[in-house]
């Protein structure tokens, strides 16, 4: 398969490493001095880039009709347009702030626990997550997935950076040296605490997770999430 790499920082690499070592070919590299650029004869683009460049680079791939997956975040303002886009040019698109297998397998187990805990009285919930210093958005498109998922299940409509209340969710977002990722949702209540928390310890899972789903996008159109790749 064919890789273009839409962002080449540290992430990048980690997925060109990976890449290679499953057979792939990367065919363009995408860093913070490229100026223009051909996706040529990509079989498919992989985006890790920065939130000011990531709509164009989806754009430019559904121009060429390559699909895309993409895990840059902060760009989420414009995502509806960007799957109007993908519609429009019978492309093929898959967005998810976490790429990672474990990541994914989390999401789900809060969602059921934010099922479970909703009928309970006198828990409040909360979020931390913890990334590098080099991240630039907070709180992480992660933190904002758990969210979702528990608003989707409980009386919380809403979610803010350091600040909760009765219909709020409170996220706490630590920049701390050489931390991967770290996310943990807590239901706090006068007699004890619940905590579920998922540790990255490196990107290889983030970027492992990317390549599994370029090579199941390859040939496909439509817009997926990563739980259609995992089967779950």
């Amino acid at each position: 398969m064919k890789i273009a790499l839409l962002g080449y920082g540290k992430m990048g690499k980690t997925i060109e490493k990976i890449a290679i070592e499953r057979g792939h070919t990367i065919v363009l590299k995408v860093d913070k001095d490229t100026t223009t650029y051909t996706l040529g004869d990509a079989d498919v683009a992989i985006d890790f880039s920065i939130p000011s460049a990531a709509v164009d680079n989806i754009t430019n791939c559904f121009n060429a009709n390559i699909p895309v997956v993409s895990g840059t975040t902060g760009w989420l303002d414009h995502y509806d347009a960007m799957i109007n886009l993908c519609k429009e040019k019978n492309g093929g698109f898959i967005y998810a702030s976490n790429y990672s297998l474990g990541v994914n397998l989390f999401f789900e187990l809060n969602k059921k626990l934010a099922k479970m805990m909703s009928p309970l009285e006198g828990y409040d919930v909360s979020m931390e997550e913890i990334h590098h210093t080099e991240k630039l958005d907070a709180p992480s498109g992660t933190a904002i997935t758990l969210a979702e998922g528990v608003i989707e299940h409980t009386n919380k409509n809403t979610w803010q950076l350091d600040h909760g209340d009765q219909h709020t969710i409170a996220i706490t977002a630590k920049r701390i040296e050489k931390i991967p990722g770290t996310h943990t949702v807590t239901y706090s209540s006068e007699v004890d605490d619940i905590e579920i928390t998922h540790t990255a310890h490196n990107r290889n899972g983030f970027a492992l997770g990317a390549v599994v789903a370029a090579e199941w996008l390859k040939d496909k159109t439509g817009v997926y999430e990563m739980k259609d790749v995992l089967g779950l």
